[in-house]
């Protein structure tokens, strides 16, 4: 971009007055609706007809130009650092529209494009020193249903998906900032959320960073989880072990083990609950992925082992024996979901985090495969247990089901229907459909998805590393105490931060919010927490 057109958005940004992130103007949910209103009419005029992505996304193109964006500059008046957050709540309104209304969707594809192509070129020709606040700057917009939701232009395009801007060299140095700790979050009194430098002085010593609270910096959890979690899948290979250890029937009480086994196992289920509130009040239930799907899982089925495992303690002689076996049945079924988050320990590197990404893609798209196969399945198994209740002798439906089941392995057991040939018929057609229909659709999904995140490997990498260094800090805390010390912060600071509020009538009379008892006060002295939180 020429550099007229660089002074033209310093000058803009000079009259707001935004020489500061908390000096610069936040619109309404109110004022945001109608900018956004006015984006969409104005990239419907720009593209009327269905253009290709790719000639819009082209750094050569004839649809986004200089005076385009200049037009969308002074379309946002005095809320030039907004509308980048406001374009990509146009291109998010576009896809919708393009999902709901399949005649459409190719117009209102490019027009998506178009807006996150926009953005990007925005943020590129913003001045350097505003891009951080640009990127960071949290707003409030009203969802249809009145809700309202925070984030900011960042997280907006994570949970939008936006390739295209996540990938930009300007959206990766604020990533790179915050994963390195450059950038920190700071609370306002309302709850608001900004982003300042870590450090005001750049010849700060050694001890100055020596900061407990740098422990929130993402890159500092990543290894401090990563070391938790290796041990905790120490404890856990050895409290499987105790049925084996322990053959003593008399032999009933809790193992060491699986006393450490169980507390971590609170932890991490506390832990997730808290990231579960957090993000549904401060961010959206879009920022929900597939490793928060696995984490739920595996949380139930701790939850469940730990809850039989106390019954089996608490119950006569007759039950404990069974409960017993029953818990380290539900804790073996824990094993593959806990071996299978050691991928997040390496998706720091390229490879693997891209094969995390097709892993996540595919599946996603095997949804399809397992619709079809539900409803085909349901239709199936009635027709089947039909036919074998004609004779007048009907088998199990759960023999009917496993067949079924067996069959879809590979494994098809033809003797059990070979009494009736229209029952045996009707098996074949199911094994048919299955081997040769459904099984190579789920095939092709798989090789589409590989080949659109392949294709553009770079692109989605750094969209999935934007969206790993987002999540570490979408639900803040004021301090952060990592699993299993989050259960000192529930049953001991906690309490102390309830004692220690004052009541809201007195905060106007100048009543300190923390004193001498807050968290915020003693950490700050030598002890115990300031050596783990390091």
């Amino acid at each position: 971009m020429s550099t007229s057109f660089k002074f033209f958005f310093a000058q803009t940004m000079e009259e707001v007055g935004s020489s500061t992130l908390p000096k610069s103007i936040v619109p309404t949910p109110e004022t945001l609706a109608k900018l956004i209103k006015r984006l969409r009419i104005l990239t419907s005029t720009l593209l009327p007809l269905e253009v290709h992505p790719t000639s819009i996304n082209d750094p050569t193109s004839r649809v986004i130009t200089p005076k385009v964006i200049y037009t969308y500059i002074e379309a946002a008046g005095n809320l030039v650092e907004a509308l980048p957050y406001c374009l990509l709540r146009a291109r998010r309104d576009f896809m919708i529209e393009a999902n709901r209304n399949a005649a459409d969707y190719g117009e209102n594809r490019g027009r998506a494009v178009a807006c996150e192509v926009l953005a990007r070129r925005i943020v590129h020709n913003a001045p350097v020193d505003r891009i951080p606040a640009i990127l960071s700057s949290r707003y409030k917009y009203r969802q249809s249903d009145g809700d309202i939701e925070f984030s900011s232009v960042i997280e907006l395009a994570i949970d939008t998906h936006s390739i295209i801007f996540l990938s930009s060299s300007e959206a990766q140095d604020v990533i790179n900032s915050l994963w390195r700790g450059d950038l920190v979050q700071k609370w306002d009194e309302d709850l608001t959320v900004h982003y300042v430098p870590a450090y005001d002085r750049v010849d700060s010593s050694f001890w100055d960073h020596l900061d407990p609270s740098r422990i929130a910096v993402p890159r500092y959890q990543n290894a401090l989880r990563i070391v938790i979690w290796l041990f905790f899948l120490i404890v856990y290979s050895q409290a499987v072990r105790e049925p084996l250890d322990r053959l003593d029937p008399l032999y009933h009480h809790l193992d060491g083990w699986e006393i450490v086994l169980y507390v971590m196992a609170l932890a991490f289920i506390f832990e997730d609950l808290h990231n579960i509130y957090k993000t549904l009040r401060f961010a959206t239930w879009r920022a929900f992925g597939f490793w928060h799907f696995v984490a739920s899982i595996t949380d139930v089925l701790l939850l469940t082992a730990l809850i039989l495992r106390a019954f089996s303690l608490a119950s006569s002689e007759g039950n404990r024996d069974q409960l017993r076996l029953h818990s380290f049945q539900v804790l073996s079924f824990v094993a593959p979901l806990i071996w299978m988050k050691l991928v997040t320990v390496f998706d720091g590197h390229k490879y693997i985090g891209t094969l995390q990404i097709c892993i996540a893609r595919m599946l996603r798209e095997s949804g399809i495969f397992f619709a079809l196969l539900s409803i085909l399945g349901l239709g199936f198994v009635q027709g089947l247990y039909a036919l074998d209740a004609a004779d007048g002798q009907v088998d199990s439906m759960t023999e009917v089901m496993h067949v079924m089941v067996q069959s879809l392995l590979q494994s098809p057991n033809y003797d059990m229907f070979s009494g009736s040939r229209v029952t045996l018929t009707l098996y074949y057609f199911w094994n048919v459909v299955t081997a040769l229909i459904l099984i190579n659709v789920l095939i092709s999904l798989f090789a589409s998805a590989y080949s659109d995140v392949v294709n553009d490997a770079e692109a989605h990498y750094l969209a999935f590393f934007a969206g790993k260094t987002v999540a570490m800090i979408r639900a803040p805390d004021t301090h952060v105490y990592p699993a299993p010390f989050n259960l000192v912060e529930i049953f001991f600071v906690a309490p102390l931060e309830l004692v220690d509020q004052c009541p809201h009538t007195r905060m106007a009379d100048g009543c300190p919010r923390r004193s001498f008892l807050s968290p915020s006060t003693y950490l700050k002295v030598p002890s115990l927490m300031r050596f783990y939180r390091v």
